[in-house]
C-alpha cells in the first residue's frame, strides 16, 4: 500500500464502522481517542478474512496449538527482536487485557502488591483493583528526554508482600521506548526482590527514529524465568476487534500456575477470523506496517511543529514509539479537565488523563494515528476549544 492508502481517509466512510472509536460519541464528535488505527487493513489481512468468507469458514476453531500461530509468534520474535521464543511456552488468549487480569489472579494472590508506573494504560490500574491487590505507584519521571523510571524510589516502593511489577513497554500514554540500560537496571531490582514481571508489548512493532524493541524476557534466563510476555497484532496491524492475543511464560512453573488457577474454558474461546488475520499479520504483513510506521513517524512530527505553533502552552515530549501523545495541558490555566473542554468547546474527543492516573487530570491523550487531512482537522478543533 502506498502512503496514498493511508491519507485516502474518509470520515463518513470510517463512520459507517461499528467500532466503539466512532460510535462512543455523538456524530458530531470527531474521534481521536481509544487506541485504534484509521488505516485500512493490510492486503493480506484483509484476503485471509475474505477467503474465510468465501468458504463460510465460520465454524468452530481447531485448537489455536494446530493453527501455527504459536510458530508465528516465535519466528517473528526471532527475525525482528533477535528473542528465540519455544512455540511451546505459548499459549493464545483473546486478548491482552484478558492476559494482564489473568497473570495477576493465578501469579499473585489477594491483598500482595503490584508495581504500577504511572501515568499508564487504565486497564492497569483496573486490574490491580478488580482482583484485590494493593496498587504500589511508582510515578515515572518527566524530564527533556522524555518520561524515565525513578529507580531509587521504585526500589523504596518495594514493601515485603510486593509481588508483581506490571510492565508497559513501549509505554502507553508517554510513548516511551525503553533502552536497554533501563531494562537492565530493571531487571537487577525484579531478580533481588524476587518479583514477577507481567509485561505488555503489545506496541513493540510500532517504534520510531530506528529504534528497536527489546523483549524483557530477552535480557537472559534468569530473567526470562520470572516473566509473562503478553502481545498480539491487535495495535500493529489495527485488528483488536478480532480478539487474539499470546502469552509466553518464561518458566514451566509460571505456565503450570497460570494453567492450574485457570482452566482453558474459564478464559473463553477464540474465533477463526482472529486466528486467520494474526497469523497473515504477523506472515505476510511486514511490508505493510513498515509503510504505516513511516506515515506514524511523519505524524508525529507534524504533530510535534503543529503544537508548538498553535499551542505553545501544551507541553509533549513526542513519542519513541505507538501513536499515542501524551499532552500536558497544565499551563493552558483551564479550571476542570482539559479532555472535557476538547470535547464540549472544540467537538473533538481525546483520552481522559486522570483515568492513567491521579494527578493526571490536567492532561489528554490524543490518537495521531489517522490520515494528515483528519489529523489537521483534529488540531483546528481543538484550536475552537481555546
Amino acid at each position: 500500500m502506498s502512503e496514498t492508502g493511508f491519507d485516502a481517509l474518509d470520515i463518513e466512510t470510517l463512520r459507517k464502522r461499528k467500532s466503539e472509536k466512532w460510535h462512543h460519541y455523538p456524530a458530531d464528535i470527531l474521534p481521536a481517542w481509544v487506541a485504534e488505527m484509521d488505516f485500512p487493513l493490510a492486503p493480506p489481512v484483509q484476503r485471509a478474512l475474505e477467503e474465510a468468507l468465501e468458504n463460510s469458514d465460520a465454524g468452530y476453531p481447531i485448537s489455536p496449538n494446530k493453527t501455527g500461530i504459536r510458530e508465528a509468534f516465535a519466528d517473528r520474535m526471532t527475525k525482528r527482536f533477535g528473542w528465540t521464543v519455544d512455540p511451546g511456552d505459548l499459549t493464545v488468549l483473546s486478548e491482552v487485557v484478558q492476559g494482564l487480569y489473568l497473570a495477576l489472579g493465578s501469579l499473585t494472590e489477594p491483598g500482595e502488591g503490584a508495581i504500577v508506573q504511572t501515568p499508564i494504560y487504565p486497564p492497569f490500574l483496573q486490574a490491580v483493583k478488580d482482583t484485590d491487590r494493593q496498587l504500589v505507584e511508582n510515578r515515572l519521571v518527566r524530564k527533556s528526554g522524555g518520561w524515565e523510571i525513578d529507580f531509587e524510589r521504585l526500589e523504596a516502593a518495594i514493601a515485603p508482600n510486593t509481588r508483581a511489577f506490571l510492565l508497559c513497554n513501549p509505554h502507553n500514554p508517554s510513548g516511551r521506548v525503553l533502552t536497554r540500560q533501563e531494562l537492565e537496571n530493571l531487571a537487577e531490582l525484579v531478580l533481588a526482590h524476587d518479583l514477577v514481571v507481567v509485561a505488555d508489548e503489545i506496541h513493540a512493532d510500532l517504534t520510531f527514529d530506528g529504534r528497536v524493541h527489546i523483549p524483557f524476557a530477552s535480557l537472559g534466563s534468569e530473567v526470562a524465568a520470572r516473566t509473562v510476555t503478553l502481545n498480539s497484532a491487535s495495535k500493529s496491524f489495527n485488528i483488536a476487534g478480532l480478539r487474539c492475543s499470546v502469552v509466553h511464560f518464561g518458566s514451566p512453573a509460571l505456565r503450570q500456575r497460570f494453567d492450574s488457577h485457570y482452566p482453558q474454558h474459564v478464559r473463553g474461546g477464540l474465533g477463526l477470523p482472529g486466528l486467520y488475520a494474526t497469523i497473515a499479520a504477523w506472515r505476510d504483513s511486514q511490508a505493510w506496517l513498515d509503510q504505516a510506521v513511516a506515515y506514524l513517524e511523519a505524524n508525529r512530527n507534524f504533530l510535534a511543529g503543529e503544537l508548538a505553533k498553535r499551542f505553545p502552552k501544551i507541553r509533549w515530549e513526542p513519542a519513541e514509539g505507538t501513536y499515542l501523545a501524551w499532552l500536558d495541558c497544565s499551563e493552558m490555566g483551564w479550571q476542570g479537565s482539559p479532555t472535557q473542554r476538547f470535547r464540549e468547546r472544540g467537538k473533538v474527543a481525546l483520552s481522559e488523563g486522570g483515568k492513567f492516573g491521579s494527578g493526571f487530570e490536567q492532561f489528554t491523550r490524543l490518537n495521531f494515528a489517522t490520515s494528515r487531512e483528519i489529523l489537521t482537522a483534529v488540531l483546528d478543533r481543538m484550536e475552537k476549544a481555546l
